[in-house]
């Protein structure tokens, strides 16, 4: 495997070479970043579809992204990929004292949820010998997607006691929390004089800052329920988004049969071909579970 990898890495250099892609040679740490971000959802793609076959070829494609950006960095002088490979060989073995044995007695969780909190400890750690100011909020991106950041920002603030009961009475009063927001919401978009809707034409600057950010607070508690029952808000709505491009697919589909575009069909004709489309979905589905 050694020898495989020194072969990529001998590639990458070729192939920013003098001799080499003028593409690949033209390439910078900014203009790779939309790649990089490309390849991991396709990876995403690829675990959603539980495509097993198809994931040697899009991890590959992310092990490129960072083959280039090293390569990058090596030209520069600023490290190298075995730079790369030492940080992340030496953080694991930090971050896993209970694993490695360099740590001591007290440091040795015994279960997930110690080993997840000795991980924070380690890493607040790791941020004050840097210097750094220390937040438990710190290490989450500002540029992941917003709800996978709203999820983690979340999950930090509960580590350390910010979070509703996990039973029953928490569960209701998260439910209570997104029930205010929209409550909230709901105020924030109706024109106070006539309690109608305020098209977007007509609102005020100030309003519509309102109503984006009532909004914005609604998709957080959302957010929030996601992680009280353990769902990843980031995948329930790829997975949403899944399901509406089939469906919408299966309007488009029947409307053709018809001799008919989709946009000459009336919004009822629409909605019973939608009610149809995922009661199809809903059989395929059961009758998937019983044959695993």
């Amino acid at each position: 495997m050694s020898e495989r990898f020194h072969t990529l890495v001998e590639l990458m250099a070729a192939l920013r070479g003098p001799d080499g892609c003028p593409w690949d040679r033209k390439q910078t740490h900014e203009s790779l970043k939309p790649y990089l971000l490309e390849e991991t959802y396709e990876v995403l793609e690829i675990l959603d579809r539980q495509d097993r076959g198809k994931l040697p070829e899009e991890l590959g494609d992310v092990l490129l992204q960072v083959l280039f950006h090293s390569q990058i960095a090596s030209e520069a002088g600023s490290f190298t990929i075995e730079d790369v490979l030492e940080q992340l060989a030496d953080k694991l073995i930090r971050r896993h004292p209970h694993v490695f044995k360099n740590g001591t007695a007290d440091q040795i969780p015994t279960n997930a949820d110690q080993v997840v909190m000795r991980w924070e400890d380690i890493k607040r750690t790791e941020r004050q010998a840097s210097g750094r100011p220390d937040s438990v909020l710190d290490g989450v991106p500002q540029t992941l997607p917003a709800l996978l950041r709203a999820y983690q920002l979340q999950a930090r603030a509960a580590r350390v006691g910010f979070d509703w009961t996990h039973d029953a009475n928490g569960f209701d009063q998260v439910l209570g929390k997104i029930e205010e927001e929209i409550q909230e919401l709901r105020v924030a978009i109706r024109s106070p004089a006539s309690n109608q809707i305020e098209p977007d034409a007509t609102a005020s600057t100030e309003r519509q800052s309102q109503v984006v950010a009532e909004f914005g607070d609604v998709l957080f508690s959302l957010v929030n329920l996601a992680r009280f029952i353990k769902v990843n808000p980031e995948d329930a709505l790829r997975q949403a988004a899944n399901r509406f491009v089939e469906r919408f697919q299966f309007i488009e589909a029947r409307a053709a049969e018809s001799g008919r575009a989709v946009g000459e069909l009336s919004f009822g004709e629409m909605d019973r071909l939608w009610d149809q489309a995922k009661k199809q979905n809903s059989a395929t589905e059961a009758d998937g579970h019983r044959h695993e």
